[in-house]
């Protein structure tokens, strides 16, 4: 498989998952139809999704380029999985302390 095939297989399984957990308007973002800097996947609000497929991943540039291309209200974050290994979030660090302090505050 290609690794175009692979990150579209990716992102839309990231979408499903998603829906899974109740964002029903989760899909993978317009990148497909010649669009760039849109989000990979689409559908949580105030998040930048950029989705990562890969078994060799360049965080760093990854994470960059969700920074790059988020719009300024939104946070950025590289949703990423290996082969047979479960999905993981990395954001900078103030941007997840923002997220769980609000969270707190609604569970208080």
């Amino acid at each position: 498989m290609n690794s175009r095939q692979k990150g579209a297989r990716g992102e839309r399984e990231l979408a499903n998952i998603l829906k899974n957990y109740g964002y029903e308007d989760s899909r993978r973002g317009q990148q497909y139809c010649g669009s760039n800097g849109d989000a990979d996947v689409v559908g949580l609000s105030g998040i930048h999704i950029e989705c990562k497929r890969v078994e060799k991943l360049n965080l760093e540039k990854a994470m960059e380029q969700a920074e790059h291309d988020r719009k300024e209200q939104e946070k950025a974050a590289v949703f990423h999985r290996k082969d047979r290994k479960p999905w993981l979030v990395t954001m900078k660090l103030e941007d997840w302390m923002e997220l769980f302090q609000a969270y707190e505050k609604q569970i208080q």
